[in-house]
This record gives C-alpha cells, structure tokens and sequence, in this order.
C-alpha cells in the first residue's frame, strides 16, 4: 500500500526537509509553507520519523474530499472502511482546524468526524460504548478552501522532543531549527565547529549527531509503532538501520562554549544522555574570550535576542561576538537573529540571509562565508 505523508516544519526550512526525504529514497508530490508532502510505502511511516532532522511531525493524509455541508462532511468520513484501520479498544481523538471554508466551527467538524467514525465502526463492532483503551490514533480534520483532509499523526510529540534535552535554558532553539541551520551551511564532519553561545548546547549536539550520522529518533518512540496495522518486520528493520548506518568511528572537532556555567553543565548532561559527552567540548568562557587554534572552522551560533534584552545589552554582546570573529578571518560564520543592526555590530555584509522563523520570532539565518581551506587542509566548506 502506498501511504501519502506530509511533514510539518518551521517556515523557511522547506528545501532543506525536501531534501532529506528525496535522501531517504522516498518521491515528493508537493511543497508549500511548512509542508512537504511525499509518499512511500509502510515503512515510510517509521523511517521518516527516525530519520527527518527537521521535520516537526509526520502525519497520514487519510482522506480528502471537498466538504461544504456537515452532510458531506460525515459521508466523506464515513466511506472510510474504519475497522480496518482501527482495532476495537483503539483510543483516538480528532483535532480540527478550518480556513477559509464553509465549515468553519472546529469543535462541530470534531464531533460529526468522530460521530462518522463511530457509525462506521458499528457496523463491525456493534457496541454501544467504546472504551479507548488501546493504542493511540490522532486524527486532525482540516478545512481548506472546502476541502476536508483527515490527517494520522504517525509521530506523536513533536520530532523536535529527540529524548536528550532534559533541561534547557531561557530561550532555546528547537533541536529542528538547529539542524536546520547546520545543513544550510558549509560545515561537515571534518571541519572544526563552534557554537561560542552554546547555552544547553542544542547547535553542537545537532552537529554531532549529523556528523555521526546518528537518527534523531533514535532515543525516542513514536505513535506509528503502535498502530495494529504495522508490520513488525518492518520496525525492525528501521530500528537495525539506524544501527547499521552509525559512523561509531567518526572524529569530530566540535566545542561550545557559554559565559553560564551552569548552562554548560546542563549541556555536558545533555550530550552524555545520547553518548555525545566524547565528541564535544563544553567550557565556560566569556565570547570576547575564546581563543581558537584551527585555521580554517565554522561558527554556526544563536546569540541572543528578542525582547527580553534591551539594545544596550544586545549592543555590548554583539560587540563582544566581533571581537571573536575579528580572531578568525579564515573561518564562515553563521548566525540566527532578528537583531536589526548585525551586520553594523560584526563590521560585515552578509554573504547570504535567509529568513527563518524561531517560534513565532521572525529571524534571519545571516552567512558570512570564509575562503575555501587549501586542499588537504580539511574537507571541502
């Protein structure tokens, strides 16, 4: 059976989940904001919630039909063969949203979907009462331009929950954002990498783990695992690859530092809970402070920003980021910011800015690329 899927992600990083779907072999069938939609067969469904950096979530386009009455709203939902999908004590629950739709009450499309989805089950089950005691199913009905969609969310909590970061600081960025922000740039694994405002140290676990090609999921479980439906052969399979596909042996050259000591020490727990605590250096310095030896490198960092710090703060730490970076001409820099004056405060044009959005923060992920090493140097940037 082929299964169509959309993946979820943060506006502006839709190239890059393209990307890393078209890796795992799987076809894409269309791009929008914060989508990709793609298709595969079952294992599809384990494979791209083990493998996807960046993707929020991966849902199961069930069903869509145009809806423009609650009367064909229900049909649609009914047609469906729903003992097929659902076991008898299957405990599922159905979110809703509508936009620009003639059904635009979320809370009546939720109750006539699940009405419907009952109705269907009868006819197999015929009971009277359904406890909902087994696996969990959420479905999400939504409304665009009249049309329905039911959506299986086949991961669960968001993908950005990998299973390492207990403890986090004031203003973290997502474990998506941040791997995000690593494949937009030149980095790879034979390169020296630092985050020199590191904070629970989020940018270089991402990196390692990329470095070491270790699947972000691979700590965690997801919603799809549990469906009756999936073949255990084929969650297996998916949980053997993520083995098989380690690179155990790769060196790595990655540091992050941050003037909070405390904060570094919650980093240093949280690269030891995914057996990172070997690959990464954490230590306590001031910006303005850390010396770097390696020629040639790549800096990719979340300073901060927002409204939190007012401008003389964010004048003085920006002032103190030049200050490292001033020490290394020869390294490519990559900085996440909605910080109006960055490239007034770093003395520097951007080579590129992308605009990315951290939350509901609007930022741009600004590039400030260093010349190519000499071959043989390291890898090429």
């Amino acid at each position: 059976m082929k299964y169509t899927l959309t993946a979820t992600c943060h506006f502006g990083v839709e190239s890059v989940l393209k990307r890393e779907i078209l890796n795992l072999g799987y076809p894409l069938l269309g791009v929008t904001d914060g989508h990709v939609v793609f298709e595969g067969e079952q294992d599809a469904l384990i494979r791209s919630n083990l493998w996807l950096r960046t993707a929020e979530r991966v849902q199961w386009n069930v069903l869509e039909f145009p809806a423009r009455s609650f009367e064909e709203l229900y049909q649609g939902i009914y047609a469906y063969p729903w003992a097929e999908l659902l076991e008898e004590d299957a405990h599922f629950t159905v979110n809703g949203r509508s936009h620009n739709s003639e059904l635009f009450s979320i809370s009546d499309c939720q109750r006539i979907t699940e009405r419907a989805i009952i109705d269907k089950l009868n006819q197999t089950y015929k009971k009277e009462y359904y406890e909902k005691t087994g696996s969990r199913y959420v479905f999400e009905i939504s409304l665009l331009n009249d049309v329905a969609t039911l959506y299986l969310n086949t991961s669960g909590p968001g993908l950005h929950r990998r299973g390492y970061r207990e403890q986090q600081g004031a203003a973290p960025i997502k474990e998506t954002l941040a791997a995000a922000m690593i494949q937009l740039s030149y980095w790879n694994a034979d390169r020296p990498f630092l985050d020199p405002f590191t904070g629970s140290g989020t940018i270089p676990i991402e990196a390692a783990m990329i470095g070491k090609n270790i699947a972000p999921g691979s700590l965690r479980r997801f919603h799809c695992e549990h469906f009756h439906f999936m073949k255990s052969s084929v969650l297996k399979e998916a949980r053997q690859e993520v083995k098989d596909l380690m690179k155990r042996g790769q060196k790595l050259n990655i540091t992050g530092s941050d003037y909070d000591r405390r904060m570094i020490m919650v980093a240093r727990e949280n690269s030891a809970r995914i057996s990172l605590d070997r690959d990464i250096f954490f230590f306590t310095k001031e910006v303005r402070k850390v010396e770097v030896s390696d020629t040639y490198g790549v800096i990719i960092t979340n300073p901060p920003y927002g409204i939190r710090l007012d401008d003389g703060t964010l004048d003085r730490t920006y002032g103190n980021f030049k200050t490292l970076i001033d020490t290394l001409p020869t390294w490519s820099i990559y900085v996440i910011t909605d910080y109006p004056k960055l490239a007034e405060a770093l003395g520097r044009k951007p080579d590129k800015n992308r605009k990315l959005y951290n939350g509901k923060i609007q930022t741009y992920f600004s590039s400030f690329i260093g010349p190519r090493p000499p071959r043989g140097d390291y890898a090429s940037v």
